[in-house]
Protein backbone atom coordinates (compact mmCIF):
# COMPACT_ATOMS: atom_id res chain seq x y z
CA UNK A 1 0.00 0.00 0.00
CA UNK A 2 1.16 3.44 -1.25
CA UNK A 3 2.64 5.44 1.87
CA UNK A 4 0.10 8.57 2.25
CA UNK A 5 1.68 12.27 2.68
CA UNK A 6 0.01 15.48 3.61
CA UNK A 7 1.00 18.60 2.25
CA UNK A 8 0.36 22.08 3.73
CA UNK A 9 1.38 24.89 1.74
CA UNK A 10 -0.72 28.54 0.67
CA UNK A 11 1.71 28.74 -2.39
CA UNK A 12 -0.65 27.24 -5.16
CA UNK A 13 2.31 26.65 -7.74
CA UNK A 14 4.74 24.91 -4.89
CA UNK A 15 2.06 23.31 -3.54
CA UNK A 16 1.10 20.93 -7.27
CA UNK A 17 4.80 20.69 -8.34
CA UNK A 18 5.40 19.25 -5.00
CA UNK A 19 2.03 16.93 -5.22
CA UNK A 20 3.35 16.01 -8.48
CA UNK A 21 6.25 14.92 -7.95
CA UNK A 22 5.73 12.85 -5.09
CA UNK A 23 2.65 11.42 -6.98
CA UNK A 24 5.09 10.41 -9.67
CA UNK A 25 7.04 8.28 -6.83
CA UNK A 26 4.49 6.24 -6.31
CA UNK A 27 3.13 8.36 -3.25
CA UNK A 28 -0.87 8.84 -1.92
CA UNK A 29 -0.95 12.42 -1.81
CA UNK A 30 -3.40 14.89 -0.20
CA UNK A 31 -2.80 18.84 0.25
CA UNK A 32 -4.17 21.92 2.26
CA UNK A 33 -3.99 25.33 1.18
CA UNK A 34 -3.43 26.30 4.96
CA UNK A 35 -2.35 25.02 8.44
CA UNK A 36 -6.20 25.02 9.67
CA UNK A 37 -7.04 22.87 6.74
CA UNK A 38 -4.04 21.06 7.34
CA UNK A 39 -5.01 20.17 10.59
CA UNK A 40 -8.46 18.84 9.62
CA UNK A 41 -7.00 16.74 6.92
CA UNK A 42 -4.21 14.99 9.01
CA UNK A 43 -6.92 14.14 11.29
CA UNK A 44 -9.22 12.70 8.72
CA UNK A 45 -6.81 10.43 7.03
CA UNK A 46 -3.67 10.18 9.01
CA UNK A 47 -1.03 10.47 7.00
CA UNK A 48 2.46 8.59 7.28
CA UNK A 49 4.33 11.77 6.80
CA UNK A 50 3.34 15.43 6.28
CA UNK A 51 5.17 18.11 4.76
CA UNK A 52 4.57 21.50 5.67
CA UNK A 53 5.92 25.35 5.00
CA UNK A 54 6.89 27.10 8.19
CA UNK A 55 5.47 30.64 7.04
CA UNK A 56 2.17 30.74 6.41
CA UNK A 57 -0.95 33.25 7.09
CA UNK A 58 -3.27 31.96 9.88
CA UNK A 59 -2.05 28.79 11.98
CA UNK A 60 1.87 28.80 11.19
CA UNK A 61 3.90 26.00 10.32
CA UNK A 62 4.81 26.08 13.85
CA UNK A 63 1.90 25.57 15.31
CA UNK A 64 0.57 22.81 12.79
CA UNK A 65 4.14 20.81 13.84
CA UNK A 66 3.70 21.29 17.71
CA UNK A 67 -0.23 20.02 17.35
CA UNK A 68 0.82 16.84 15.28
CA UNK A 69 3.66 15.95 17.31
CA UNK A 70 1.02 16.16 20.00
CA UNK A 71 -1.92 14.24 18.18
CA UNK A 72 0.50 11.74 17.44
CA UNK A 73 4.35 11.89 18.33
CA UNK A 74 4.97 8.81 16.16
CA UNK A 75 4.30 11.13 12.68
CA UNK A 76 7.06 12.38 11.41
CA UNK A 77 7.08 16.03 9.58
CA UNK A 78 9.22 17.70 7.22
CA UNK A 79 9.02 21.66 6.86
CA UNK A 80 9.63 23.73 4.33
CA UNK A 81 11.87 27.35 5.20
CA UNK A 82 13.25 29.74 2.94
CA UNK A 83 16.56 30.66 1.89
CA UNK A 84 18.98 31.47 4.82
CA UNK A 85 16.40 30.97 7.35
CA UNK A 86 18.15 27.97 8.94
CA UNK A 87 17.36 29.44 12.60
CA UNK A 88 13.79 28.80 12.17
CA UNK A 89 14.70 25.31 9.93
CA UNK A 90 16.59 24.19 13.79
CA UNK A 91 13.62 25.88 15.58
CA UNK A 92 11.40 23.78 13.95
CA UNK A 93 13.58 20.35 14.51
CA UNK A 94 13.31 21.30 18.23
CA UNK A 95 10.06 21.35 17.80
CA UNK A 96 10.23 17.71 16.82
CA UNK A 97 10.28 18.21 12.61
CA UNK A 98 11.98 15.21 11.48
CA UNK A 99 13.74 17.47 8.46
CA UNK A 100 13.87 20.83 6.69
CA UNK A 101 14.19 21.52 2.91
CA UNK A 102 15.00 25.12 1.83
CA UNK A 103 13.39 27.20 -0.93
CA UNK A 104 14.21 26.86 -3.91
CA UNK A 105 15.08 23.07 -3.81
CA UNK A 106 15.18 20.49 -6.90
CA UNK A 107 13.24 17.44 -7.02
CA UNK A 108 15.62 14.81 -5.88
CA UNK A 109 16.35 16.33 -3.24
CA UNK A 110 12.63 16.77 -1.72
CA UNK A 111 12.28 12.62 -3.13
CA UNK A 112 15.60 11.27 -0.93
CA UNK A 113 14.06 13.28 2.16
CA UNK A 114 10.78 12.16 2.20
CA UNK A 115 12.25 8.31 1.32
CA UNK A 116 14.55 8.79 4.20
CA UNK A 117 11.91 9.97 6.32
CA UNK A 118 9.34 6.97 5.48
CA UNK A 119 12.30 4.13 5.62
CA UNK A 120 12.90 5.44 9.71
CA UNK A 121 8.96 5.34 9.93
CA UNK A 122 9.02 2.04 8.34
CA UNK A 123 11.96 0.91 10.78
CA UNK A 124 10.08 2.24 13.51
CA UNK A 125 7.20 0.81 13.21
CA UNK A 126 9.05 -2.71 12.63
CA UNK A 127 10.60 -2.36 15.86
CA UNK A 128 7.66 -1.42 17.58
CA UNK A 129 6.24 -4.16 16.07
CA UNK A 130 9.82 -6.28 17.16
CA UNK A 131 9.35 -5.08 20.66
CA UNK A 132 5.44 -5.78 21.26
CA UNK A 133 6.48 -9.43 19.83
CA UNK A 134 8.90 -9.96 22.04
CA UNK A 135 7.26 -8.81 25.09
CA UNK A 136 4.48 -10.74 24.56
CA UNK A 137 7.20 -13.84 23.50
CA UNK A 138 8.65 -12.89 26.61
CA UNK A 139 5.48 -13.43 28.92
CA UNK A 140 5.15 -17.16 26.71
CA UNK A 141 8.76 -17.50 27.42
CA UNK A 142 8.49 -21.03 29.02
CA UNK A 143 5.38 -22.66 26.96
CA UNK A 144 7.08 -24.05 23.82
CA UNK A 145 4.77 -24.82 21.17
CA UNK A 146 3.66 -24.23 17.58
CA UNK A 147 1.12 -26.65 17.40
CA UNK A 148 -2.53 -25.67 16.59
CA UNK A 149 -3.46 -26.90 19.60
CA UNK A 150 -0.75 -24.63 21.59
CA UNK A 151 -1.40 -21.60 18.79
CA UNK A 152 -5.15 -21.83 20.68
CA UNK A 153 -3.92 -21.79 23.58
CA UNK A 154 -2.06 -18.48 23.56
CA UNK A 155 -5.11 -16.77 21.62
CA UNK A 156 -7.27 -17.78 24.55
CA UNK A 157 -4.69 -16.66 26.93
CA UNK A 158 -4.52 -13.38 25.56
CA UNK A 159 -7.97 -13.14 25.17
CA UNK A 160 -8.63 -13.81 28.66
CA UNK A 161 -5.51 -12.74 30.72
CA UNK A 162 -6.36 -8.98 31.31
CA UNK A 163 -9.88 -9.55 32.68
CA UNK A 164 -11.28 -10.70 35.99
CA UNK A 165 -12.48 -13.92 34.92
CA UNK A 166 -11.76 -17.17 36.82
CA UNK A 167 -10.21 -19.35 34.77
CA UNK A 168 -9.76 -22.99 35.28
CA UNK A 169 -7.21 -24.80 33.56
CA UNK A 170 -7.81 -28.57 32.96
CA UNK A 171 -5.33 -31.26 31.75
CA UNK A 172 -3.06 -34.08 32.49
CA UNK A 173 -0.22 -34.19 35.21
CA UNK A 174 3.34 -32.56 33.42
CA UNK A 175 1.13 -30.83 30.33
CA UNK A 176 2.58 -27.26 31.68
CA UNK A 177 -0.71 -25.99 33.56
CA UNK A 178 1.05 -23.60 36.17
CA UNK A 179 2.72 -21.51 33.25
CA UNK A 180 -0.48 -21.13 31.51
CA UNK A 181 -1.52 -19.52 34.94
CA UNK A 182 2.08 -17.88 35.27
CA UNK A 183 1.15 -16.45 31.44
CA UNK A 184 -2.25 -15.24 32.42
CA UNK A 185 -0.71 -13.36 35.50
CA UNK A 186 1.82 -11.86 33.29
CA UNK A 187 0.03 -10.48 30.64
CA UNK A 188 -2.58 -8.93 32.92
CA UNK A 189 -2.91 -5.35 34.53
CA UNK A 190 -2.32 -7.22 38.00
CA UNK A 191 1.58 -8.33 36.70
CA UNK A 192 2.99 -5.89 39.08
CA UNK A 193 1.11 -8.10 42.37
CA UNK A 194 2.00 -11.22 43.45
CA UNK A 195 1.08 -14.34 41.89
CA UNK A 196 0.99 -17.08 45.29
CA UNK A 197 0.38 -20.53 44.04
CA UNK A 198 -0.75 -23.48 46.59
CA UNK A 199 -1.06 -26.60 45.67
CA UNK A 200 -4.44 -27.62 47.53
CA UNK A 201 -3.21 -31.70 47.19
CA UNK A 202 -0.22 -31.05 48.88
CA UNK A 203 -1.34 -29.69 52.28
CA UNK A 204 -2.96 -31.76 55.00
CA UNK A 205 -6.78 -31.41 55.21
CA UNK A 206 -6.41 -29.69 58.78
CA UNK A 207 -3.70 -27.17 57.79
CA UNK A 208 -4.93 -26.44 53.99
CA UNK A 209 -8.10 -24.08 55.34
CA UNK A 210 -5.50 -22.35 57.54
CA UNK A 211 -3.10 -21.98 53.93
CA UNK A 212 -5.71 -20.47 52.38
CA UNK A 213 -7.73 -18.25 54.91
CA UNK A 214 -5.22 -17.49 57.31
CA UNK A 215 -5.96 -17.77 61.13
CA UNK A 216 -5.69 -15.85 63.73
CA UNK A 217 -3.81 -16.41 67.76
CA UNK A 218 -5.65 -19.18 69.53
CA UNK A 219 -7.48 -20.59 66.58
CA UNK A 220 -6.78 -23.80 67.86
CA UNK A 221 -3.66 -25.86 68.84
CA UNK A 222 -0.39 -24.34 68.08
CA UNK A 223 -1.81 -21.57 66.55
CA UNK A 224 0.31 -19.29 68.54
CA UNK A 225 0.07 -16.35 66.56
CA UNK A 226 -1.97 -14.80 63.96
CA UNK A 227 -1.47 -15.80 60.51
CA UNK A 228 -1.83 -14.61 56.53
CA UNK A 229 -3.40 -17.04 54.68
CA UNK A 230 -2.81 -17.13 50.93
CA UNK A 231 -6.19 -15.43 49.93
CA UNK A 232 -4.54 -11.88 51.62
CA UNK A 233 -1.02 -12.69 50.26
CA UNK A 234 -2.70 -12.41 46.51
CA UNK A 235 -4.52 -9.24 47.36
CA UNK A 236 -4.16 -6.93 44.34
CA UNK A 237 -2.64 -10.27 42.32
CA UNK A 238 -3.70 -13.44 41.21
CA UNK A 239 -4.12 -16.57 43.01
CA UNK A 240 -3.47 -19.83 42.05
CA UNK A 241 -5.12 -23.22 43.18
CA UNK A 242 -3.15 -25.66 41.63
CA UNK A 243 -4.81 -29.61 42.29
CA UNK A 244 -8.27 -27.60 42.85
CA UNK A 245 -10.21 -30.88 42.56
CA UNK A 246 -8.24 -32.73 45.63
CA UNK A 247 -9.77 -29.94 47.68
CA UNK A 248 -11.98 -31.20 50.61
CA UNK A 249 -15.84 -31.25 50.14
CA UNK A 250 -16.49 -29.95 53.63
CA UNK A 251 -13.89 -27.03 52.52
CA UNK A 252 -15.72 -25.99 48.80
CA UNK A 253 -18.46 -23.94 50.52
CA UNK A 254 -16.03 -21.53 51.88
CA UNK A 255 -13.98 -21.03 48.62
CA UNK A 256 -17.07 -20.89 46.53
CA UNK A 257 -17.91 -17.64 49.32
CA UNK A 258 -14.57 -16.69 48.54
CA UNK A 259 -15.34 -16.33 44.89
CA UNK A 260 -18.86 -14.85 44.70
CA UNK A 261 -18.17 -12.40 47.29
CA UNK A 262 -14.35 -11.79 47.46
CA UNK A 263 -14.45 -11.80 51.40
CA UNK A 264 -12.68 -14.28 53.33
CA UNK A 265 -12.73 -14.90 57.02
CA UNK A 266 -9.67 -16.28 58.73
CA UNK A 267 -9.95 -19.27 61.15
CA UNK A 268 -11.55 -18.69 64.80
CA UNK A 269 -11.69 -15.20 63.23
CA UNK A 270 -15.29 -13.28 63.38
CA UNK A 271 -14.50 -10.16 61.13
CA UNK A 272 -14.58 -10.62 57.18
CA UNK A 273 -11.63 -8.96 54.87
CA UNK A 274 -12.63 -7.42 51.83
CA UNK A 275 -9.63 -8.82 49.02
CA UNK A 276 -8.96 -7.70 45.29
CA UNK A 277 -7.91 -11.15 44.22
CA UNK A 278 -8.14 -12.83 40.63
CA UNK A 279 -8.35 -17.04 41.23
CA UNK A 280 -6.63 -19.49 38.14
CA UNK A 281 -7.67 -22.78 38.91
CA UNK A 282 -6.40 -25.98 37.59
CA UNK A 283 -6.81 -29.53 38.44
CA UNK A 284 -6.16 -33.28 36.15
CA UNK A 285 -9.05 -34.21 37.64
CA UNK A 286 -11.96 -35.35 35.60
CA UNK A 287 -14.29 -32.21 37.97
CA UNK A 288 -17.60 -32.97 35.95
CA UNK A 289 -17.24 -37.05 36.98
CA UNK A 290 -16.22 -36.12 40.42
CA UNK A 291 -19.43 -33.82 40.93
CA UNK A 292 -21.53 -36.94 39.67
CA UNK A 293 -19.58 -38.95 42.68
CA UNK A 294 -20.22 -36.29 45.31
CA UNK A 295 -16.78 -34.82 45.21
CA UNK A 296 -17.18 -31.74 43.84
CA UNK A 297 -19.39 -28.95 44.51
CA UNK A 298 -21.07 -28.31 40.76
CA UNK A 299 -22.05 -24.57 42.02
CA UNK A 300 -18.11 -24.47 42.76
CA UNK A 301 -17.22 -25.81 39.50
CA UNK A 302 -19.33 -23.49 37.41
CA UNK A 303 -17.81 -20.30 39.72
CA UNK A 304 -14.10 -21.63 38.95
CA UNK A 305 -14.71 -22.32 35.19
CA UNK A 306 -15.89 -19.51 33.70
CA UNK A 307 -13.54 -19.23 31.06
CA UNK A 308 -12.23 -23.33 30.59
CA UNK A 309 -8.68 -23.54 29.33
CA UNK A 310 -7.54 -27.33 28.09
CA UNK A 311 -4.26 -28.40 27.65
CA UNK A 312 -3.48 -30.93 25.40
CA UNK A 313 -1.26 -34.15 26.20
CA UNK A 314 2.05 -33.65 24.15
CA UNK A 315 1.27 -37.25 22.71
CA UNK A 316 -1.70 -34.39 21.00
CA UNK A 317 1.69 -32.17 20.07
CA UNK A 318 4.11 -34.14 18.30
CA UNK A 319 4.91 -30.92 15.82
CA UNK A 320 6.32 -30.01 18.80
CA UNK A 321 8.24 -32.53 20.66
CA UNK A 322 11.76 -31.57 18.51
CA UNK A 323 11.37 -28.08 19.83
CA UNK A 324 11.36 -28.83 23.13
CA UNK A 325 13.96 -31.18 22.80
CA UNK A 326 16.24 -28.43 21.50
CA UNK A 327 14.77 -26.22 24.35
CA UNK A 328 15.47 -28.39 27.24
CA UNK A 329 18.91 -29.38 25.86
CA UNK A 330 19.74 -25.75 25.69
CA UNK A 331 18.33 -25.08 29.66
CA UNK A 332 20.16 -27.98 31.15
CA UNK A 333 23.75 -26.97 29.65
CA UNK A 334 23.42 -28.92 26.19
CA UNK A 335 24.41 -26.07 23.49
CA UNK A 336 26.79 -28.16 21.73
CA UNK A 337 24.82 -31.22 21.99
CA UNK A 338 22.75 -33.02 18.82
CA UNK A 339 20.60 -35.76 18.44
CA UNK A 340 20.80 -37.55 15.60
CA UNK A 341 17.75 -37.85 13.27
CA UNK A 342 17.17 -41.42 14.20
CA UNK A 343 16.64 -40.76 17.99
CA UNK A 344 15.02 -37.81 17.26
CA UNK A 345 12.12 -39.50 15.49
CA UNK A 346 12.24 -42.35 18.13
CA UNK A 347 11.66 -39.46 20.31
CA UNK A 348 8.91 -37.46 18.69
CA UNK A 349 6.86 -40.38 18.51
CA UNK A 350 7.26 -41.88 21.89
CA UNK A 351 3.56 -41.13 23.95
CA UNK A 352 5.15 -39.31 26.64
CA UNK A 353 2.81 -40.56 29.20
CA UNK A 354 4.44 -37.63 31.71
CA UNK A 355 4.05 -35.16 29.11
CA UNK A 356 6.73 -32.10 29.07
CA UNK A 357 8.00 -32.74 32.50
CA UNK A 358 8.67 -36.50 31.82
CA UNK A 359 10.58 -35.46 28.37
CA UNK A 360 12.75 -32.54 30.33
CA UNK A 361 13.45 -34.94 32.96
CA UNK A 362 14.54 -37.51 30.18
CA UNK A 363 16.47 -34.71 28.51
CA UNK A 364 18.55 -33.59 31.44
CA UNK A 365 19.23 -37.43 32.33
CA UNK A 366 20.57 -38.04 28.80
CA UNK A 367 22.46 -34.96 29.21
CA UNK A 368 24.23 -36.43 32.17
CA UNK A 369 24.70 -39.79 31.22
CA UNK A 370 25.80 -39.18 27.46
CA UNK A 371 29.23 -40.29 26.74
CA UNK A 372 29.46 -38.05 23.81
CA UNK A 373 27.39 -35.20 22.24
CA UNK A 374 25.64 -37.08 20.31
CA UNK A 375 23.00 -38.74 21.31
CA UNK A 376 21.78 -41.78 19.27
CA UNK A 377 19.20 -44.26 19.54
CA UNK A 378 21.36 -46.38 21.79
CA UNK A 379 21.66 -44.06 24.67
CA UNK A 380 17.77 -43.25 25.11
CA UNK A 381 15.94 -44.76 27.95
CA UNK A 382 15.37 -48.16 27.36
CA UNK A 383 11.21 -47.27 27.41
CA UNK A 384 11.80 -45.17 24.31
CA UNK A 385 13.58 -47.29 22.40
CA UNK A 386 10.80 -50.04 22.91
CA UNK A 387 13.64 -52.77 23.56
CA UNK A 388 10.73 -55.48 24.18
CA UNK A 389 10.34 -57.79 20.87
CA UNK A 390 5.85 -58.02 20.17
CA UNK A 391 6.93 -62.19 21.28
CA UNK A 392 8.15 -61.40 24.55
CA UNK A 393 5.23 -58.55 25.67
CA UNK A 394 2.37 -61.04 23.97
CA UNK A 395 1.25 -58.47 21.12
CA UNK A 396 0.27 -61.19 18.66
CA UNK A 397 -0.98 -64.76 19.45
CA UNK A 398 -1.43 -66.40 16.45
CA UNK A 399 -3.40 -69.91 16.36
CA UNK A 400 -1.26 -72.96 14.87
CA UNK A 401 -3.84 -73.71 11.62
CA UNK A 402 -2.85 -70.23 10.91
CA UNK A 403 -4.89 -66.30 10.12
CA UNK A 404 -5.69 -63.95 7.21
CA UNK A 405 -3.06 -61.05 7.31
CA UNK A 406 -5.96 -58.69 6.44
CA UNK A 407 -8.13 -59.41 8.95
CA UNK A 408 -4.65 -59.25 11.57
CA UNK A 409 -4.24 -55.72 10.04
CA UNK A 410 -8.38 -55.16 10.87
CA UNK A 411 -7.77 -56.10 14.53
CA UNK A 412 -5.03 -54.17 15.06
CA UNK A 413 -6.35 -51.26 13.64
CA UNK A 414 -10.00 -51.43 15.75
CA UNK A 415 -7.58 -51.94 18.80
CA UNK A 416 -5.67 -49.22 18.05
CA UNK A 417 -8.38 -46.85 18.14
CA UNK A 418 -10.16 -48.33 20.81
CA UNK A 419 -6.81 -47.54 23.02
CA UNK A 420 -7.32 -43.94 21.62
CA UNK A 421 -10.98 -43.33 22.09
CA UNK A 422 -11.37 -43.26 18.20
CA UNK A 423 -9.03 -40.69 18.20
CA UNK A 424 -7.81 -41.03 14.67
CA UNK A 425 -4.99 -38.73 14.80
CA UNK A 426 -3.78 -40.39 18.18
CA UNK A 427 -4.42 -43.88 16.91
CA UNK A 428 -2.54 -43.30 13.87
CA UNK A 429 0.74 -42.49 16.51
CA UNK A 430 0.14 -45.24 17.82
CA UNK A 431 0.97 -47.17 15.08
CA UNK A 432 3.30 -45.04 13.79
CA UNK A 433 1.46 -44.55 10.08
CA UNK A 434 0.16 -41.45 8.84
CA UNK A 435 -3.03 -39.93 9.90
CA UNK A 436 -4.56 -40.53 5.75
CA UNK A 437 -3.32 -44.01 5.98
CA UNK A 438 -5.11 -45.28 8.77
CA UNK A 439 -8.01 -43.41 7.34
CA UNK A 440 -7.35 -45.41 4.29
CA UNK A 441 -7.47 -48.71 6.06
CA UNK A 442 -10.06 -47.68 7.86
CA UNK A 443 -12.31 -47.88 4.41
CA UNK A 444 -10.61 -50.42 3.01
CA UNK A 445 -11.82 -53.09 5.79
CA UNK A 446 -15.02 -50.88 6.73
CA UNK A 447 -13.80 -50.05 9.73
CA UNK A 448 -16.32 -47.59 11.51
CA UNK A 449 -17.47 -46.28 14.91
CA UNK A 450 -20.15 -48.27 15.59
CA UNK A 451 -17.69 -51.09 16.47
CA UNK A 452 -16.61 -49.44 19.67
CA UNK A 453 -16.59 -51.40 22.61
CA UNK A 454 -19.53 -50.69 24.81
Amino acid sequence: MAAKILIIDDDTSLRRVLEYNLQEEGYEVVTAADGEAGLALFAECSPALVVTDLKMPGISGFQVLATIKERSPATLVIVITAFGAIDTAIEAMKLGAYDYITKPFNRDQLKLVVKKALELQGLSEENRLLKEELTERAEFRNIIGISRGMERIFAIVRKVADTEATVLITGESGTGKELVAKSIHSLSSRRASPFVPINCAAIPRDLLESELFGHVKGAFTGAVRDKVGKFQSADGGTLFLDEVGELPVDLQPKLLRALQERIVEPVGGTTSQKLDVRVVAATNVDLEAAITEGRFREDLYYRLSVIPIHLPALREREDDVLLLIKHFTVKHGGAGVTFVPRALEVMKHYPWPGNVRELENTIERLLIMRNSDSIDVEDLPAKLRGVKRSREIGVINLPAEGYSLEQLEREIVVEALERSDWNQTAAARFLRIPRHTLIYRMEKYNITPQERKR
